[in-house]
């Protein structure tokens, strides 16, 4: 299986090295990466394996929360300063592995609240990648990660859910609701072993 950080990160240093600025233009090239190196696996197998984009590849900039994978007609544009969240999702023979990258579109140091936004969504994945194992719930997570937020003077936003993968499944039926609050519920669940999760952690200024 592919290395899904050296995959985002190398797609971003493609995007620097050409310059590109247009939405459509970055999400495929980032689908056509997928497709490429997942049609190098398992090519001499006597069994046909099916493999490529499990999702495709989203660009979501500055306020979007997540999701945008624009039509071949859209004509977004990014401009210097922009905050980048870039999803890519791949899958051999149904098993799924999803990466999600944040980068500003910037030379130099990145400070300031983009600054603080992004070490709070690390910081929080990192815990609740910790969180996630067997005997924990789904709830553990949710209170951590708000927590971690609240430290950054951020906030995790809400409606965001983190699902469990199966075979050719991608929001299988247990998840992680990022902020509990009396209208938006999910039922309690409890981590168990060989499941795997894709954990979505999404942060805001609140500005």
């Amino acid at each position: 299986m592919l290395s899904y950080v050296f995959v985002a990160k190398s797609i971003l240093k493609l995007f620097d090295c050409c310059r590109i600025t247009n939405a459509v233009d970055i999400c495929e090239k980032g689908d056509a990466f997928i497709k490429e190196h997942t049609g190098n696996m398992y090519k001499n197998v006597k069994k046909k394996i099916e493999k490529g984009i499990a999702f495709p590849t989203c660009l979501s900039v500055n306020n979007t929360v997540c999701h945008f994978s624009p039509l071949a007609s859209d004509e977004t544009v990014l401009e210097e300063g922009d905050v980048l969240k870039i999803d890519m999702g791949c899958h051999v023979d149904g098993f799924i592995a999803a990466v999600a990258h944040t980068h500003v579109l910037q030379d130099g140091k990145v400070t300031g609240k983009a600054a603080d936004v992004i070490a709070a969504a690390n910081t929080a994945a990192e815990v609740a990648l910790r969180l996630v194992r067997p005997g924990k719930k789904n709830k553990d997570v949710s209170e951590a990660v708000q927590k971690v937020a609240a430290t950054y003077d951020c906030k995790i936003v809400e409606g965001v859910l983190s699902h469990q993968l199966k075979q050719f499944v991608i929001d299988g039926n247990k998840v992680v609701l990022s902020v509990s609050n009396p209208d938006t519920r999910v039922d309690d669940a409890e981590f168990e072993e060989n499941e795997v999760y894709a954990i979505d952690i999404v942060t805001s200024t609140g500005d």
